[in-house]
């Protein structure tokens, strides 16, 4: 089996999945960024289907682009301009071909985490 990408985002200021977040995934060598994948999370805040499928996956440097902004305007959990925390991005490896990598984001207004899910 090929590996593949999947994400979810979590609101912990509000105890809750995030649904309606943008979100975007970039391979990355040296200064080149390449958009590959874009998902949009649903009620359960992850994507429908894996943001990088088995079929796709390839070992490498990505970068998940979350688009919290609108989502924390959207739930009243800010309304400063500019935002503290607009547009989120996570830049990490995958050296195993054969591995499901997850990176979930905990989100708040003023802060967030992300660690290697299974």
């Amino acid at each position: 089996m090929s590996g593949y990408l999947t994400t979810h985002i979590l609101d912990t200021a509000r105890g809750c999945p995030a649904e309606g977040i943008k979100i975007a995934l970039y391979h990355v060598s040296g200064n080149a960024h390449r958009k590959i994948a874009e998902a949009v999370t649903n009620a359960d805040g992850r994507t429908d289907a894996p943001i990088l499928a088995a079929d796709a996956f390839k070992t490498g440097t990505y970068e998940l682009i979350f688009f919290c902004g609108p989502y924390l305007r959207e739930t009243g959990q800010s309304d400063d301009d500019p935002l503290f925390l607009d547009q989120i991005p996570i830049r990490f490896g995958m050296a195993d071909a054969q591995a499901h990598y997850h990176v979930p984001l905990l989100l708040s207004p003023y802060g967030y985490s992300t660690y290697r899910g299974s």
